[in-house]
């Protein structure tokens, strides 16, 4: 397990030939899946920093460094247009507000936990309540969003202070809560331009993967075999990956011939 500031500014390491290719700028999350998905990297040679490493590509989170197997575990984003929606997302965590489901204010997010050996799960977060630091599981959080996360109503209940045994806590911040939500209200989705977008999105995802070889089998988000390694891509293809889910497409970018 990780803390995220761990692994922020750590060099990555290629194992082939022991040359370091860059450091750790940033995580990209996936607020579906509650992961990190890919990592980014600041490059002093590279005019702009739009390429990142998929977390399932790296060996290891090490003390002194990330590892990966060699520089072909590096992505330009610019080629992944899901995992740029990702990056525009903004997911950062840090600072966000945790409410309940009701509207209840828990506190502010201060750092997360990653489990760098399990896909990049994270496990938990650390929320600042009242002045003390605890944990909240993150089996209590219902949606991860770009200023406010959500969790379920029996979270307060659960928190663990840091350095402490495990302590229920009952909070009551209705008031802090409605000025919070009157501060942070979004004005009202554009349907038809979120639709425009999500159709340019997936134009964008056929054009890139339209007659690409699979070069590993590809499932789906439940464990069904949807694509066998050697198949050639078609237009249905693709559209059947979408249907499954962005993660299930990222997986498809990740394992098709260049």
């Amino acid at each position: 397990m990780k803390n995220s500031t761990q692994i922020k500014g750590l060099p990555i390491i290629s194992i082939s030939n022991g040359q370091q290719e860059g450091k750790v700028q940033s995580l990209i999350i996936n607020p579906e899946k509650g992961t990190v998905d890919f990592l980014t990297i600041e490059q002093e040679e590279w005019q702009d920093n739009n390429f990142a490493i998929p977390f399932k590509k790296v060996v290891g989170v090490g003390e002194y460094a990330v590892t990966i197997e060699n520089a072909h575990a590096i992505m330009d984003l610019n080629e992944i247009p899901i995992a740029s929606e990702l990056v525009n997302k903004k997911i950062g965590l840090i600072d966000a507000n945790v409410i309940t489901r009701k509207g209840e204010l828990i506190g502010k997010v201060s750092e997360f936990v990653v489990d760098d050996e399990n896909g990049g799960a994270i496990t938990a977060l650390q929320a600042n309540v009242k002045n003390k630091e605890v944990l909240i599981d993150a089996e209590f959080v219902l949606t991860y969003g770009k200023d406010i996360i959500v969790v379920k109503e029996e979270t307060a209940a659960s928190l663990r202070e840091l350095g402490a045994k495990e302590e229920a806590s009952t909070l009551d911040t209705a008031e802090e809560t409605e000025e919070l939500l009157e501060e942070l209200s979004a004005p009202a989705i554009n349907h038809a331009e979120e639709a425009e977008r999500l159709q340019a999105l997936k134009e964008k995802q056929v054009e890139l993967l339209l007659n690409k070889k699979v070069v590993n089998d590809i499932y789906t988000n439940e464990g069904q075999l949807l694509l066998t390694k050697g198949t050639v891509l078609t237009l249905a293809d693709i559209e059947n990956a979408q249907l499954a889910g962005p993660s299930v497409v990222i997986d498809l970018s990740m394992n098709v011939e260049a």
